[in-house]
Order: C-alpha cells, then sequence, then structure tokens
C-alpha cells in the first residue's frame, strides 16, 4: 500500500511513460477527461499520452507494459467526449467568471485563440480544429458554454472532432509501434513529429484564410 502510495507521488505528470506506467488505461481516461473539461488540465500532455498508448498496445516497445487496444480507445474515447461536455456544462453554468479567474497566462492566450477560432471558422470547425491545439482544446469547451453556442450544435462537433482526435493518434502510435521493433529508441522525436502533425489542420485552415484575405483585399482594389 506505502509503495502504491509512494509511486502516485512520483509520477510525473508531463510524461507520458510515467503516467501510462502508474495509471494504465485509467489514467488515460483520467488525462483526457481532465485536459478537455477541468481548466486545471491546460498543462497535461495529451497528444503525447494518445500517441505512446499505441505504441505500448503494438508489443513492441522496450519500456512500460503493454496495454490492450480496445481498452485504451475506450478509454481515450469516453474520458475526451465526456470531458468535452463537462466543460460546455461548467461554461454554460459558471458563465464568464470562470475564465476570469485563471491566473496562467498560457490559459488566457489559449481562451484568445479559441475566441478567433470561433470567430474565423464558425462554431463546427473550430470545435473540430481544436481538439487538435493543445491549451486551447481545455478552454475551448467551457467558452463554448460560456458564449450559449446551442448544446445540440456543440455535442455534435465535439464527438467528430473528439473521435478525430483520440481514435486517430492512439491507432497512428499502434501502426508506427507493430511496423518498428524497439521503437522506445525514436520515441521523443517520434512525439514531437506527431504532436506537429497534429497541428496541421490548424496551420492549413490559417493559410486559407490569409490567402483568402489577400484575395478579397485584391478584389477590392
Amino acid at each position: 500500500m506505502a509503495t502504491s502510495a509512494t509511486a502516485a507521488l512520483a509520477v510525473n505528470l508531463l510524461d507520458a511513460h510515467s503516467l501510462l506506467a502508474t495509471f494504465g488505461v485509467i489514467g488515460i481516461g483520467v488525462v483526457m477527461f481532465a485536459e478537455t473539461g477541468l481548466l486545471v488540465g491546460f498543462f497535461l500532455p495529451g497528444d503525447s499520452l494518445l500517441f505512446t498508448a499505441g505504441l505500448l498496445c503494438a508489443g513492441t516497445a522496450d519500456k512500460g507494459a503493454n496495454l490492450s487496444l480496445p481498452a485504451v480507445l475506450a478509454a481515450a474515447v469516453i474520458g475526451a467526449l465526456a470531458g468535452a461536455q463537462c466543460g460546455y456544462l461548467i461554461g454554460r453554468s459558471a458563465g464568464p467568471a470562470l475564465l476570469a479567474r485563471g491566473r496562467s497566462r498560457k490559459l488566457h492566450e489559449g481562451a484568445a485563440r479559441a475566441e478567433e477560432l470561433l470567430g474565423k471558422y464558425g462554431h463546427a470547425k473550430a470545435i473540430v480544429l481544436a481538439r487538435f491545439v493543445p491549451v486551447v482544446r481545455t478552454v475551448l469547451n467551457p467558452l463554448a458554454g460560456v458564449l450559449n453556442i446551442p448544446a445540440r450544435v456543440f455535442t455534435v462537433w465535439q464527438v467528430a472532432g473528439g473521435l478525430l482526435w483520440t481514435v486517430g493518434l492512439v491507432l497512428a502510435g499502434y501502426a508506427l509501434g507493430s511496423s518498428i521493433p524497439s521503437v522506445d529508441t525514436y520515441l521523443l522525436p517520434i512525439v514531437g513529429l506527431i504532436v506537429a502533425i497534429s497541428l496541421l489542420p490548424v496551420a492549413i485552415e490559417f493559410l486559407r484564410s490569409r490567402r483568402g484575405g489577400k484575395h478579397q483585399n485584391g478584389t477590392a482594389q
């Protein structure tokens, strides 16, 4: 009992391997819920946790216990979808004071980015895109509640984005882990690459909006 308590206290919350080694599948669900539903979870490593869990499901990694792919997918999806819905409901009931109480500069920057996404791309596209942007995916859900985005609209698109994000990253890790023996050797650069790839949808949308703005300016002139 004492050993388990010591291990739980020693876990590094910023390290996906440490979280998975200590808490396993249950930890995936808890982290997904906290990162997408509670403002205090904005610092948690959602992208790298999902990808690393997929690697461990493949059974070829040198470190950590093997995980069950169906269990990981279920925990990730349930945690991410329930967390987002909870964040929305908290924002709807607590109102603007919820975000105002946060003291983290990173959190306020995420809120500004979330508002920008909602204003630029509309509700549906912004809710889906936010899943792929750290901090923004934490803040956008309560912000959607604060802004009174219709519950049905929010639910449909947060489910679509949540499935795309969680299932996509877990299966990407699983596919890579199945094809490369001892993939742990390359884990850090691979996780960095996956995080960069996860930002591609937002980068593409940003470039499209800039081109559209330039085109409109040129037409006006």
